[in-house]
């Protein structure tokens, strides 16, 4: 995820690891050489021969959910094996996230992962993995922007509209968000602050959950992506009012980026990704960003993300690692300076 405006100065760049290619995965853990013993599999090993779980940290409806869905398909399709979308919800992801933490890293368990893994060391004092030791990066599949939706009710019909019904009705509003720390989070927590505006906060397990209380009114707002709002906004279930990128993105062409709407300067942007337990070997990396990155260059994908508002990346596992390490660190000062803790 990107923030500029009064933030944009935290943003630091770091430099890519240099990782021995051939028996270790890279790895996000500079302090111990860069690099995680890897499992042995010779060339000739076959892989895979069994089903492969896909942890999605987000409950079913999250944009993990259906990302997960849609590249377990390609990779189910590659591979000759079902991939298997497996959702583990809750704690701002911290549950789902351990148990691919915990997982023997054989190459049968991945993990599809977004900015709260980047964002949660710095939200929790303790948690019961180390995000930089424990996982190996494949590649990072997409970004994404946030869309502010609200629930009809609400008499705004323009992020202008909404920001003076939040000063006129201070307390009034509440956010919904998918947990605390989470990109939907920290997107109402900019632009609560660059409004000027009190927009109380209520999280749930997941970005499903917490759409579902929008849906039937038990909070009037929310930040949520694209893929996760998209049924209920052509539905006329929920009403945009803002993209979170600077400019508007082909798949909402009728919503103002929220930056033109009313926040001059306001961006937020997150990303999803993929990663496997630390030790995982190379080989089996190297296969899997082949194929990941293989099905993001496909027609039928390019077009579904397009229509999702997604935007496919592909980096390599290398470039990937720089970019959670870099977001990690961007995170920790902007959190700072924004006074936001656990709750």
């Amino acid at each position: 995820m990107r923030i500029q405006s009064w933030c944009a100065g935290l943003i630091i760049g770091f430099m890519c690891l240099g990782a021995a290619m051939a028996q270790t995965a890279p790895s996000l853990d500079k302090s111990s050489g860069g690099s995680v013993p890897a499992l042995s599999l010779s060339k000739g090993q076959a892989y895979p021969v069994r089903t492969i779980r896909l942890i999605a940290h987000s409950s079913p409806g999250g944009t993990s959910d259906i990302l997960g869905r849609l590249m377990a398909h390609k990779l189910t399709e590659a591979l000759g094996q079902q991939v298997v979308v497996e959702n583990r919800a809750g704690a701002s992801g911290i549950i789902g996230v351990d148990v691919a933490a915990k997982s023997t890293p054989d190459g049968y368990t991945l993990l599809i992962t977004q900015t709260s893994i980047a964002i949660n060391p710095s939200m929790f004092a303790k948690l019961p993995y180390n995000a930089m030791r424990d996982f190996a990066p494949i590649t990072q599949l997409v970004a994404a922007p946030n869309v502010l939706v609200v629930h009809p009710s609400v008499p705004a019909t323009s992020v202008k509209g909404f920001i003076a019904l939040a000063k006129a009705k201070p307390g009034s509003l509440v956010n919904g968000s998918p947990g605390q720390g989470t990109s939907p989070h920290l997107s109402a927590e900019l632009f609560k602050i660059m409004a000027g505006i009190k927009l109380d906060h209520v999280q749930y397990k997941g970005a499903g959950q917490a759409v579902l209380s929008l849906l039937a009114g038990e909070v009037p707002v929310m930040f949520t992506t694209p893929p996760t709002a998209m049924p209920y906004l052509k539905a006329g279930r929920l009403r945009p009012l803002g993209v979170t990128t600077t400019t508007r993105i082909e798949a909402l062409p009728d919503v103002p980026a929220i930056s033109e709407a009313g926040v001059p300067g306001y961006e937020s942007v997150q990303w999803f990704g993929m990663l496997v337990p630390a030790g995982t070997p190379r080989l089996i990396i190297d296969r899997l960003h082949q194929e990941l990155t293989r099905g993001l260059r496909a027609p039928d994908m390019k077009e579904r993300l397009n229509s999702l508002g997604l935007d496919g990346v592909g980096s390599t596992p290398e470039e990937f690692a720089a970019y959670i390490r870099s977001e990690t660190e961007k995170w920790a000062k902007v959190i700072k300076a924004m006074g936001i803790k656990a709750e």
